[in-house]
């Protein structure tokens, strides 16, 4: 096989796994179920609104060269400040504390009752402490390995469901827009910030593979993100239909986990119910071993190397144990203003990092970046503190989680007419 080739499937299926964690598991037969004769429509909004933005996100940074080239036009402390907000959030912070959290309460605790999850929690990052501590086997181990385990559970799940359905598809969506639910769910999973994180080590897995050129690295990389593209569109597709399936037994009060749960034992039995906790553990442990990976990468690099990779490794393992022991639900509750203030101007920056050789004034990318910022700091504070900001309704675009685009875009342009001087970072 053509090495460009077999380098762009391993590394492709490293980047599916990635992406797909327990919460993508759970997102697409609840939207099937509310979506019901246009489940379609729901699973395409749903499709580029998570990975077609995530996706975005990986070509731009194939282009500006690393995850820092889609920050730093807007100085060198602010460009810091952003990234390292960006992998706390999607590292030790939410991300991989909510891998081993969710596997407890998903995989295990069904399972066997009354097992600590203090224990669990140190049992797990072990694990991806052993998995990670290589840090050139990531990729290989994640790609070759833990992802054809993870395929097979859910193309079971997929295709038992698909020949023998659980139910008729139901005659109407049970929500009122179906276009703008898809979008809304694939805007929650913030699986763009993902893809910012995992850049490092796809960028240095593709080096390490002796693909040092600019070029050859752009094209085993897009190779890499069209085949976990692909195959993230054949599982989502699929666990949509099968909550499409579902509208004969359930409404939209029903709990997603127990949807999910309801699904794999109607169509598998109780072993199935085995085999959906199998697929979670996979789901989250090579989730988790890309985000710790990725954040030692970061940090190590940040620190100019004085701090080891291994080290980090340790470090974030041992936090992020402690912390998966507050709950799933109290984890996201923690960080969820963290990421509706990070997500915005992340997203306008990567939009930008397409233009960047056409826009030459860093105010540009400033401004737009902090319109951005400015109306997420605004919807974080009427949601938390319940201040009424009757305008951020008027926004067009805010009923789908969009208002900052028009501020972002008119602060933008103000910054292409200011004078071209640089300000200081």
């Amino acid at each position: 096989m053509n090495k460009h080739l077999r380098d762009s499937l391993v590394i492709g299926f490293a980047l599916f796994s990635m992406f797909f964690g327990a919460g993508n598991v759970i997102f697409p037969p609840y939207l099937g179920l509310g979506s019901g004769p246009d489940w379609l429509v729901g699973f395409l909004t749903y499709y580029l609104a998570d990975i077609g933005l995530a996706l975005l996100a990986t070509f731009a940074i194939l282009r500006r060269g690393s995850p820092e080239g889609i920050t730093d036009r807007i100085g060198r402390l602010p460009s810091a400040v952003l990234m390292c907000a960006i992998v706390l959030c999607i590292g030790p912070m939410l991300a991989i504390p909510r891998t081993a959290a969710t596997t407890y309460e998903t995989s295990l605790a069904p399972l066997v009752s009354g097992f600590s999850p203090v224990l669990f929690s140190v049992l797990f990052f072990l694990l991806i402490f052993l998995l990670c501590v290589r840090e050139t086997a990531v990729v290989d181990i994640v790609g070759k390995i833990l992802t054809p385990a993870l395929l097979v559970g859910l193309l079971v799940l997929i295709i038992v469901g698909v020949a023998d359905p659980i139910g008729p598809v139901g005659e109407r969506p049970l929500v009122d827009n179906v276009s703008a639910t898809g979008i809304e769910a694939g805007y929650q999973t913030m699986d763009v910030l993902a893809a910012i994180v995992f850049g490092y080590i796809i960028l240095k897995s593709a080096r390490e593979k002796g693909h040092t050129e600019r070029a050859a690295q752009f094209r085993v990389v897009s190779g890499a993100s069209l085949v976990a593209g692909a195959g993230l569109l054949v599982v989502y597709l699929g666990l949509t239909y099968l909550g499409a399936t579902t509208a004969r037994f359930f409404d939209l009060t029903v709990d997603r986990t127990y949807l999910v749960v309801s699904i794999v034992r109607n169509l598998l039995g109780n072993a199935g119910i085995l085999l959906f906790s199998v697929v979670v553990a996979l789901a989250c442990v090579t989730t988790a071993v890309g985000l710790v990976s990725a954040s030692a990468n970061y940090f190590s690099g940040l620190s100019k190397g004085r701090i080891p990779y291994a080290l980090l490794v340790g470090i974030i393992c041992v936090f992020s144990a402690a912390v998966s022991n507050f709950g799933l639900n109290e984890i996201i509750a923690i960080a969820s203003p963290v990421l509706s203030v990070v997500y915005p101007p992340t997203l306008v920056l990567i939009v930008l990092a397409f233009f960047g050789d056409r826009i030459k004034k860093d105010w540009v990318f400033r401004l737009a970046a902090l319109g951005a910022l400015a109306v997420s700091l605004l919807e974080v504070l009427r949601t938390y503190t319940g201040v009424e900001l009757a305008l951020l309704d008027a926004l067009p675009l805010a009923s789908l989680g969009f208002g900052w685009v028009v501020p972002a875009a008119v602060c933008g342009v103000i910054g292409a007419l200011l004078p071209a001087r640089k300000a200081a970072a």
